[in-house]
């Protein structure tokens, strides 16, 4: 498979994109080639700097960079030679398989709608992020990509989001699908969320779908119950997604800070490290790698913007096991057997 890396997307690129590009060469013999987009001589340096040596790394020079505060979609269209968009057209091309980025966001969602276009039988294309929980990994879909999305995108949603946690992300039961709502109540909710809900309710009692809908769920439900899915708007989801990071970060701060009020803590602190060490590997984006961006008709996987060298290798990681599983022709053929005449 062949990869290209927005090597300069990212708050803290293209040294983290370099380094996470030589490491995920090391861990991941499948990948073919991994084009690093980006200003040439600024990448070959840190590529001498840190030893990435590996012939299958290939540097593609883009003299532009779509930066993090500029409108993602007006910025692309004027800077035509960016890292993110010579690396989507690559994917276009056919020279490579996926794109990851961990650049400007919208910036990302456009060049892989306008570019790529979207998937037979997809209106709009949605961000699927995980999130922990007790029972392994909810997927909020959408995370920001559809602000205004229809009830029909969330079923769209609901598909592709069942088929990524199935064949990409190896659940082994019947995916599990709950719409964000304000209650758990079949009459709670807004206008939007009760049109969807009845939508999905008739694909549940028909069989038609290729997940188990489970109702309305809230958001306590998206770290305590089993759902594979959770459905929403890209406005909505965007400002869960945000707020469940500043809470993490927020209750870091405040325990670090209980911990140093007295040396009786500290020490406790210390024996309890591993403890913390292995909650924050659970809760950490980096170890979970990007978020697909589900419906392009190529695999585009956006990462968090802070991402760290280990958040760019475990990136590439998410995108080279899409594309190993055929996560777009699998979703192709989910579609079109929902909507296949009964």
């Amino acid at each position: 498979m062949k990869i290209a890396l927005d090597a300069m997307g990212g708050d803290y690129a293209p040294e983290v994109a370099v380094i996470g590009a030589r490491d995920a060469l090391k861990l991941y013999p499948k990948i073919e080639r991994l084009f690093l987009t980006g200003d040439g001589n600024q990448l070959q340096k840190l590529a001498t700097e840190h030893k990435l040596d590996d012939p299958r790394a290939i540097i593609i020079h883009a003299p532009e960079v779509v930066e993090m505060n500029e409108s993602g979609a007006k910025t692309l269209r004027r800077k035509k030679k960016s890292s993110i968009a010579v690396a989507t057209d690559l994917v276009k091309s056919g020279d490579a398989d996926a794109v990851v980025s961990a650049g400007n966001t919208g910036a990302a969602v456009a060049a892989a709608t306008v570019k790529l276009r979207t998937l037979k039988g997809v209106e709009r294309a949605g961000i699927c992020t995980p999130l922990p929980n007790e029972f392994g990994v909810c997927n909020l879909l959408d995370a920001g990509a559809n602000p205004e999305a229809k009830p029909q995108h969330l079923v769209t949603y609901a598909t592709m989001g069942s088929i990524y946690a199935k064949h990409v992300l190896g659940v082994k039961h019947r995916p599990k699908v709950g719409l964000m709502s304000n209650g758990e109540e079949d009459e709670k909710g807004t206008t939007f969320t009760k049109q969807t809900f009845a939508l999905l309710r008739i694909l549940d009692e028909t069989g038609r779908a290729p997940f188990d809908f489970v109702g309305n769920v809230e958001g306590h439900d998206l770290y305590a119950s089993e759902l594979d899915v959770v459905l929403t708007d890209g406005f909505t989801g965007n400002v869960i997604l945000k707020t469940a990071e500043a809470t993490a970060k927020a209750m870091s701060r405040w325990i670090k800070h209980e911990f140093k009020r007295n040396p009786f803590r500290v020490m406790s602190a210390a024996m309890s490290r591993n403890v913390f060490q292995a909650v924050k590997k659970k809760s950490s984006y980096e170890y979970y790698g990007g978020s697909p961006l589900l419906g392009v008709n190529g695999v585009c996987i956006i990462a968090h913007g802070g991402s760290s060298a280990l958040a760019v290798r475990n990136s590439i990681r998410v995108a080279a096991e899409a594309v190993e599983q055929q996560i777009n022709p699998q979703i192709e053929a989910a579609l079109a057997a929902l909507n296949r005449p009964s």
